[in-house]
């Protein structure tokens, strides 16, 4: 089975974890000990420190390694001007070999709303752009829904959902808007990948793992065991981010 990992990261954060990852080198390295043949990265200093120099950061670590690396940016409220206009940005983004973008609206201090992103997301929209929403500690499941509610043609991946008694946040926001997919590096849950893919469709689901704040092994050992077919499991395992991540 081909895993492609949408929930991974580099660099050192400011609290720190167990087997932090400083380089692409070294994700690259634990990843082929794993059998991970590709993932899609971010970089903490984009959370941590400052977002236009984590996002440079992070291109320069993956530009030898297109092959396997694929960029994640972060985006924030470009009231200050911090970033480039969006419609510049994307074009940075194509050229810098980024296909996704994230937010972190509790660490960066705003609102997750149009009035904060609107021109951004409008682009995101139109150019069909995965945004990636770290649900526990940072967007929580008001603001994913209020998000939604106003953009619901946009391709929303719920990422760091604690999946134990979640069923009910989740399930209305995947049964409800066909561009959102649920990342299953906490989906460490007896037949839920089974209940997902039954209700809503393998294609509902991304493989990820959450790399270093977790380890590969259990959403690959769940993956691989789930009593789903072949070809859900490899959909899930690569094939759905794959086509997620085909815009340009």
């Amino acid at each position: 089975m081909r895993f492609f990992d949408v929930n991974c990261f580099i660099g050192l954060p400011t609290v720190a974890i167990q087997k932090p990852v400083k380089t692409a080198g070294e994700l690259l390295e634990r990843m082929d000990r794993a059998g991970i043949e590709k993932a899609l990265v971010w970089h903490v200093c984009q959370r941590d420190y400052a977002v236009a120099e984590g996002n440079r950061l992070l291109a320069e670590a993956i530009a030898p390694h297109k092959d396997c690396l694929t960029g994640c940016w972060a985006v924030l409220p470009n009231q200050w001007g911090e970033l480039p206009p969006p419609q510049e940005f994307c074009e940075q983004m194509v050229k810098a070999n980024v296909k996704a973008l994230r937010v972190f609206p509790g660490m960066h201090n705003f609102l997750l709303r149009q009035e904060t992103l609107g021109p951004m997301l409008e682009v995101m929209v139109k150019r069909r752009i995965p945004l990636i929403l770290p649900i526990t500690g940072e967007v929580g499941w008001p603001a994913a829904f209020d998000l939604l509610r106003t953009y619901p043609k946009l391709r929303c991946i719920l990422s760091n959902v604690n999946t134990c008694g979640t069923e009910r946040q989740y399930a209305p926001l995947l049964a409800g808007y066909s561009h959102v997919y649920l990342e299953m590096s906490e989906f460490i849950l007896d037949g839920g990948i089974e209940a997902v893919t039954a209700r809503f469709g393998a294609e509902k689901l991304l493989f990820g793992t959450g790399f270093p704040r977790r380890g590969h092994g259990g959403a690959m050992l769940a993956l691989q065991h789930a009593a789903i077919s072949a070809a859900e499991k490899a959909a899930i395992a690569a094939g759905n981010l794959e086509t997620l991540l085909n815009w340009e």
